[in-house]
C-alpha cells in the first residue's frame, strides 16, 4: 500500500489536512502519538474554554445585583467543571475521529518516525511497521517551553510546577497559584483560578501582559484583573524555583512568591525531535521546520503545517496552513498569508486583535491614522456591561485609505474579530466599510462607529 499522503500529528493541522485530502480523493494515513485532536482539543483551546465559561457564569452571578439578579451564593464546583470539560473534549475528539474514519482516513495511534526515502516517496515507521507515502505532512505541533531555571526540572517532576497539560487536570483548586508568564495561557488560567478561589500572582519578564497585543489594551486588561485581586509582578525575572515558592528578581532585589502550585507558561516550542527529519534532510531552525508560502519544506513532497513550523502558533492558523498544503499537493493554486491572523485572549473581558498595531505600523514607517473609542458607543454593550470600560482601536493606512488593524477589549471581542479580520484581510477601504449595514443593536456596530469617527 502506497499512500498519497502520510500525516505525522493529529492536531488541528493534521486532522483537517486528513479531511481535506480525503475530499480530494487521496489515500491518507494519519499517525498520532497521543490524542486525536492534539493539544488544542485535549489540553489547550477547548478544555480551557470550558473552564473559562464556567468562571464567567460564576462571576456574572456574583455581580448580578447590578442587573437586578440576586444570588445568595456563588461558587465554582471544580469537580463538576472538570467533569463537563472532559465530556466536551470527548464529544469533540470523538467527532473528529468519526469524521476521519467516515472519509476513509486510516489512523494509527503510535509514534511516527521518518525512516528514509523510497522509490515511492518516503518511508515512515510506526508501531513496528513501515508505511510508504508519496507525500508527507509534518504537523506534530508544539510543547511547553522549559527554560533552564534552577529547580524547575526537579519541581516539575515533583508535581509542584505545571504546564498547560497538567493544570487542566488539577482535582483541587490551589490556595495560592503563581503563574510564570503573562501571555495568553498564563492570563487565561489566572482568570479561571482567580474566579475559582485561588490567590493568583503573575510574574512576567516584560513590562506588559499579553505579549504583542496593543499596549493600551494590555494596560486596560491588567487594570481589570488588578481590580479583581490578581497580583502582577512586571519586568521581573524568575531566578530559581523551590518547593513552595518562586524566587524572582525585581528592581535588582530578590523577591519570592509563595505558591501551592506554579503554572509555567512562557511560550511553546516546535516538536521536531525524534521525527527522523534529519534522515531525509528536512531543514529546521530554532523556530521549527522551515516552510515557504506553500507550506513546502526544502525537500520535495514534504510539507509542514501548524505549530511545528513556528510561524503562528494558533489553531486557526494551523487549519489554513493545512488547507494550503493539501491544495498544493492536489495541484491547485494557493498560498499562505499571515497578514491578517486574528488573536484572542479569552479572559473576562476578552481581548482580540488582527493586523497591524499602532506600534508595528509606525515601526514599518507607515503613515497611519489611529482612532480609539469606548465600547460604550454600542448600545447593546451598555445594556449588558454595567460599568464596562472596553475600547476599540482601529489603524488606517492613509496612503491607501485601508483598514490595516483592529484591536479591542470587551466581552464579545472573540466573536467580533472575524469580521474585522475580513475587512483587514480583503484590504477594504474606509469608504467601502462605511457602506456595510451592521445589525442593530449589536456590539459589532462599534466597528462602524469607529470608522465614522475618523
Amino acid at each position: 500500500m502506497v499512500y498519497d499522503l502520510i500525516i505525522l500529528g493529529g492536531g488541528p493541522a493534521g486532522y483537517l489536512a486528513g479531511e481535506r485530502a480525503a475530499h480530494e480523493g487521496m489515500k491518507v494515513l494519519l499517525i498520532e502519538e497521543r490524542f486525536i485532536g492534539g493539544v488544542c482539543l485535549n489540553e489547550g483551546c477547548i478544555p480551557s474554554k470550558a473552564y473559562l465559561y464556567a468562571a464567567k457564569l460564576k462571576d456574572g452571578a456574583a455581580h448580578g445585583e447590578k442587573y437586578g439578579v440576586i444570588a445568595k451564593e456563588t461558587r465554582l464546583d471544580h469537580a463538576v467543571v472538570n467533569s463537563r470539560k472532559d465530556k466536551v473534549v470527548k464529544v469533540l475528539t470523538g467527532g473528529v475521529r468519526s469524521t476521519l474514519k467516515g472519509l476513509g482516513v486510516e489512523i494509527i495511534e503510535a509514534h511516527g518516525e521518518i525512516a528514509g526515502k523510497s522509490a515511492e516517496g518516503y518511508e515512515v515507521l510506526a508501531a513496528g511497521e513501515k508505511y510508504q507515502g508519496k507525500n508527507l505532512l509534518i504537523s506534530t505541533g508544539s510543547t511547553a517551553a522549559m527554560p533552564p531555571i534552577p529547580g524547575l526540572k526537579e519541581q516539575f517532576e515533583a508535581g509542584f510546577i505545571l504546564t498547560n497539560r497538567e493544570i487542566l487536570d488539577l482535582k483541587e483548586i490551589p490556595g495560592e497559584l503563581a503563574v510564570i508568564g503573562g501571555g495568553v495561557i498564563g492570563l487565561e488560567m489566572a482568570s479561571y483560578f482567580h474566579s475559582a478561589g485561588s490567590k493568583v500572582t503573575v510574574i512576567e519578564m516584560l513590562r506588559q501582559v499579553g505579549g504583542p497585543i496593543d499596549p493600551d489594551i494590555a494596560a486596560l486588561l491588567k487594570k481589570n484583573y488588578e481590580k479583581k485581586g490578581v497580583t502582577f509582578k512586571m519586568g521581573c525575572k524568575v531566578t530559581r524555583i523551590e518547593a513552595g515558592r518562586v524566587i524572582y528578581e525585581e528592581n535588582g532585589a530578590e523577591q519570592s512568591a509563595p505558591a501551592d502550585k506554579v503554572l509555567l507558561s512562557i511560550g511553546r516550542v516546535a516538536r521536531t525531535r525524534d521525527l527522523g527529519l534529519e534522515k531525509i534532510g528536512v531543514l529546521t531552525e530554532h523556530a521549527g521546520v522551515v516552510t515557504d508560502e506553500k507550506m513546502k519544506t526544502n525537500i520535495p513532497g514534504v510539507y509542514a503545517a501548524g505549530d511545528v513550523n513556528g510561524k503562528s502558533m494558533l489553531a486557526h492558523t494551523a487549519y489554513r496552513e493545512a488547507e494550503v498544503a493539501v491544495n498544493i499537493i492536489a495541484g491547485k493554486k494557493d498560498k499562505m498569508s499571515y497578514a491578517a491572523i486574528p488573536g484572542v485572549i479569552y479572559t473576562n473581558p476578552e481581548v482580540a486583535g488582527v493586523g497591524e498595531t499602532e506600534q508595528t505600523a509606525k515601526d514599518k514607517g507607515m503613515d497611519v491614522t489611529v482612532k480609539t473609542i469606548s465600547m460604550r458607543y454600542a448600545g447593546r454593550y451598555i445594556a449588558e456591561n454595567e460599568g464596562g470600560d472596553g475600547i476599540i482601536k482601529i489603524i488606517v493606512d492613509n496612503k491607501w485609505d485601508r483598514l490595516i488593524g483592529v484591536h479591542m477589549i470587551a466581552n464579545y471581542a472573540s466573536e467580533l474579530i472575524w469580521g474585522a479580520d475580513a475587512l483587514v484581510g480583503t484590504s477594504m477601504t474606509i469608504e467601502q466599510i462605511k457602506k456595510i449595514v451592521f445589525p442593530h443593536p449589536t456590539v459589532s456596530e462599534i466597528i462602524r462607529e469607529a470608522v465614522f469617527q475618523l
